[in-house]
């Protein structure tokens, strides 16, 4: 499905990273980041351009066909894997920092993903997660088809322990990123310390 929707020469969401990610950069203190579900690399690539060493993991050979592309065209470095987040192991202690933007998985699939983010960061590494709530099908500019594919802050809560939250907040932001998400979303964001 992801290699269809990413088989125009357009980028879906756009080259630009994620605002999100860009605000909460920072956080990354030290340099080596996990990008999960990265499609077509904006993110992995902006990271790289910021000097981070940077995993971008995706389904899609398509999409990760794109964002080498694009970190030639921007002159930095990515590595890319294509892998099922299913079977994908994040390793031990590996990660100062894992990215999750709208990595959007069936609940099992993703309640085990989670479960595997404390275990993968290092101590002190930073979880920077965004994603869409079930009100955005109700806005339909972008994001999954069905509520089960969607995150609320209450069940991150949950899935996402032991991190320590600094930030779990639902809101309603612009989001325009590229012709795949384009006005008002219902996101939740989480920013999650090992």
């Amino acid at each position: 499905m992801w290699d269809q929707r990413y088989a125009n020469k357009d980028y879906l969401f756009g080259t630009e990273p994620n605002e999100f990610l860009q605000d909460n950069v920072a956080l990354l203190r030290s340099k080596k980041v996990l990008c999960l579900a990265d499609g077509e690399g904006r993110n992995s690539v902006y990271l790289a351009g910021l000097g981070y060493d940077v995993t971008a993991v995706d389904s899609s050979k398509v999409g990760l066909e794109k964002a080498q592309q694009l970190a030639k065209a921007k002159g930095v470095t990515i590595t890319t894997v294509h892998a099922d987040l299913a079977d994908y192991d994040l390793g031990t202690e590996q990660w100062n920092g894992i990215v999750s933007i709208f990595c959007h998985l069936p609940p099992q699939l993703r309640q085990e993903l989670h479960k595997k983010i404390y275990p993968a960061l290092i101590t002190g590494g930073v979880l920077l997660l965004e994603a869409y709530t079930p009100k955005q099908l109700e806005l339909k500019t972008g994001g999954p088809p069905v509520a089960a594919l969607t995150m609320q802050s209450a069940q991150l809560i949950t899935e996402l322990i032991p991190l320590r939250l600094d930030l779990n907040q639902e809101m309603i932001r612009d989001v325009y990123e590229g012709s795949g998400h384009t006005g008002k979303g219902a996101v939740v964001q989480v920013i999650g310390v090992r």
